[in-house]
């Protein structure tokens, strides 16, 4: 997704870090870049406006559920492994282990 206008930012940088900057999880400088970018790219700013819709929505909907630590745990080291750039299994690391 892109305008097609240069930005400062690229709209794929903004696009991969969204979530990022939608839970207050980057530095300050970072979110003023993402700021800027949504002031000059109308199809970025529509796609926070969808992310931040659908985020509220299933806080709504979800936001009393207690996760269990462990799922949190396997969840957090899926995204790390993503982040980072490894490779990441095939298989549902959420799922217990298979007994055989």
């Amino acid at each position: 997704m892109s305008c097609g206008d240069p930005h400062e930012t690229d709209c794929s940088e903004v696009l991969d870090h969204l979530y990022e900057y939608l839970d207050s999880e980057m530095p300050v400088i970072d979110r003023d870049k993402f700021q800027h970018h949504f002031d000059e790219c109308s199809p970025c700013l529509e796609k926070y406006g969808l992310e931040q819709a659908v985020k509220k929505l299933v806080k709504r909907c979800c936001g009393q559920d207690d996760v269990p630590a462990d799922l949190r745990a396997k969840v957090m080291g899926r995204i790390e492994l993503i982040r980072s750039g490894q490779a990441v299994p095939d298989h549902d690391v959420t799922s217990a282990p298979q007994e055989t």
